[in-house]
This record gives C-alpha cells, sequence and structure tokens, in this order.
C-alpha cells in the first residue's frame, strides 16, 4: 500500500487518532511536515519526496491500464461483477504502487512493471470479494459501499474471485515486454504470486482465521499467523515481485519479503488501534487483532516494532543504491503509521475504520 510527521520509538495511548506515535529521531531519518513532501535525511544529504504526488500519479496510470484489462465480453454479468471490484474508485492501489516502488530500485522501467502492479490489483481484489462471502468473513460492505456479493449474488462473487486469480497470471505473461524481462524472472514473479495465494499464504491465514472463530483466536500464535498471512502476505508478494522482475540476488529478495511483510502488518495493527480508540479503548470487534490480544498500550509498541523493522531492512539498499531510489518504499512505513493524507476517492477514516482495508 506517503508520509507524515517523524513517528516515535514510544508509544503512547494519550496521542490523537491521527498521530499514533510520537516524534524522534530515525536512521535514516524520514521526515514529514503536514503535507505530503518528506525528507529523507541522512549524515551525508537530504533527500526530498513528496509521496502523495508519486503514489496519486501512478493510481492515475494503474486505474487506465486495469480499464484496459477488463473490458466487458460474454457473459457480460462476470465481467461486470469482476470490473465491480478491481476498478473501485476508493482502492489505494498499494500493491501495485509497492511493487513499482520496489522494482524501480533496480532500474527497472515502468513500461515493464506495470503488467506484474496490475495483476497485483487484481489477485488483491480477488482475495477480497472471497474473504468478504457471507461464508468467509461475512463483510456486507467493502470501502464504503456494497460487497462484492451483496450486489451480484454469492455465485457470481465466487466466480469474479475465480476468474481474477488466472487472469492475473496471463496478464504478466501477455503484456510483460520479453526483450526487458527475461522468461525466467516472469516465471519467478508468477511463481510468487502462486505462493502468496496459496495453501501456504493467504489461504492458510484464512483458514486459521476461520477456525478459531470460535473464541479460541486470542491466542499469540495464533494472532500473529493470522495477521501475517492475510494482511502481511499481499504486501510480502508486492516488494517481492519488484526484486524478482529486476533479477535481484535472492538476499535482496528475501529482504524485500520482510519489508513487506512488516509493513503489510503493521498497516492492520494500526487499522486495530485506530478502530479501538474510536471505540472508547473497548477493544475491536476482529478477535485476531492485536489490540485484542494484548490491549492498546502493546498494540501501540508492537506498531512501532513493526516500523522499526521495516525500515532497518531498508537500510542496507540505501547503502548500495542510494536514498533517493529507496525514499518511496520508507515513505510507505510512515504512512501506515501516520495516515496524513487520503489515497484513493474514499475517506481515510471510512478505510483506517475497517477491519479489511489493507494497503
Amino acid at each position: 500500500m506517503a508520509f507524515s510527521p517523524l513517528i516515535s520509538s514510544h508509544c503512547s495511548s494519550s496521542s490523537s487518532t491521527s498521530r499514533i506515535l510520537s516524534p524522534t529521531k530515525l536512521r535514516p531519518n524520514l521526515r514529514s511536515s503536514s503535507s505530503s513532501s518528506s525528507s529523507l535525511s541522512t549524515a551525508s544529504n537530504s533527500v526530498q519526496f513528496d509521496l502523495k504526488t508519486y503514489w496519486t500519479a501512478l493510481i492515475a496510470e494503474i486505474n487506465k491500464k486495469l480499464e484496459e484489462a477488463i473490458p466487458v465480453k460474454y457473459p457480460e454479468r462476470i465481467y461486470e461483477a469482476m470490473r465491480y471490484s478491481v476498478l473501485d474508485e476508493a482502492a489505494k492501489r498499494a500493491p501495485p504502487v509497492m511493487c513499482i516502488a520496489s522494482s524501480e530500485i533496480f532500474g527497472v522501467p515502468r513500461s515493464a512493471a506495470f503488467p506484474t502492479a496490475c495483476a497485483l490489483e487484481m489477485i488483491h481484489a480477488a482475495s477480497l470479494i472471497h474473504d468478504d462471502l457471507p461464508c468467509m468473513d461475512d463483510a456486507a460492505a467493502r470501502r464504503g459501499r456494497p460487497s462484492n456479493h451483496t450486489i451480484y449474488g454469492v455465485d457470481m462473487a465466487i466466480l469474479a474471485g475465480d476468474a481474477l486469480f488466472p487472469l492475473g497470471f496471463q496478464h504478466i505473461v501477455t503484456n510483460t515486454p520479453p526483450e526487458v524481462i527475461p522468461e525466467n524472472r516472469i516465471l519467478a514473479v508468477i511463481a510468487e504470486f502462486a505462493r502468496a495465494v496459496g495453501s501456504t499464504g493467504m489461504a492458510a491465514g484464512q483458514f486459521v482465521d476461520l477456525r478459531n472463530g470460535n473464541g479460541n483466536g486470542d491466542r499469540e500464535g495464533v494472532v500473529e499467523f493470522v495477521q501475517e498471512k492475510k494482511f502481511g502476505e499481499m504486501a510480502e508478494c508486492s516488494a517481492a515481485c519488484g526484486g524478482l522482475l529486476a533479477g535481484a540476488a535472492d538476499e535482496e529478495v528475501a529482504r524485500l519479503r520482510r519489508y513487506g511483510r512488516a509493513v503489510g502488518v503493521l498497516y492492520q495493527v494500526v487499522d486495530d488501534v485506530m478502530e479501538s480508540r474510536r471505540d472508547g479503548g473497548e477493544g475491536v470487534k476482529n478477535k485476531k487483532s492485536f489490540v485484542r490480544l494484548y490491549g492498546l498500550e502493546r498494540a501501540m509498541e508492537r506498531a512501532e516494532e513493526l516500523r522499526e523493522e521495516a525500515k532497518r531492512v531498508l537500510d542496507g539498499f540505501v547503502k548500495v543504491y542510494g536514498e533517493t531510489k529507496v525514499a518511496p518504499l520508507y515513505s510507505f512505513v510512515d504512512y501506515a503509521v501516520d495516515r496524513s493524507f487520503v489515497v484513493g476517492d474514499g475517506e481515510e477514516s471510512n478505510q483506517g475504520s475497517s477491519l479489511k482495508s489493507s494497503l
């Protein structure tokens, strides 16, 4: 899945909802004002970065390419259902934006990364359609409007999700320029997609979430697993795919995985904290939340740990590729905490309150 003020290495339960943590020094140091412009500071120099402009510009390009990728064909109804979720104007497009940002560290042209980026959004939309089903999370609304099955029916929603998964694979294969991205890298990206959505990835998180829905899910190991798989897996895949497209070294791809996983879980932990505050500190409805397991104060500390973990992972990239190329990924981390501006056409307050909102 922008960034705002410098965030502290300690947490305070008295902070406002918009500022989960308080300021402190970071190394490297990402500072944001009340606007969307940030600076990445090191001992040598300072790099200015405006995440909002970067993210908004990419959203416009991604939306256009997604519109072209899913034209209405026969049978029209299934394509309409697919487009309803994929082309949602409130979507933040964080998976494709994170993919492009990570690929640009290594110099991959955007034109070569866009097919994978758009496929990530298709996979993301498919997973949300299925998560919202009555037999899964039973969510009647998504991003402030009716869920896919509420409009098109459960049967059509299942088919729309089923169709989007393979469409994502097909889109990568047929649209990635082979003269820029060799075949072995394309295969590696497809394998990464399959891993992320499969029985060791998001499907595993959904299974454990359902299996422990009777109240036994407050155990620490279960909560950690569900959060990592349901909310960290998509971001992990998005960041890793940027490196895979570039043919990055295995160790670099592994670091991108750790970064994405930390940011994905961080975003959800902050969502839980924000919801708890709106509810007067009574906790959140989601039984698999850190707030319910640890309490508000410890959940805020966990958010800070995840933020620091994500930034530590990026430090190695700065040493090799420079601050400018890594600035977007640094910025994602602080935005996950501060939510300093609205992404997409939805209201951030609504996005933040949704237990299913994601990067």
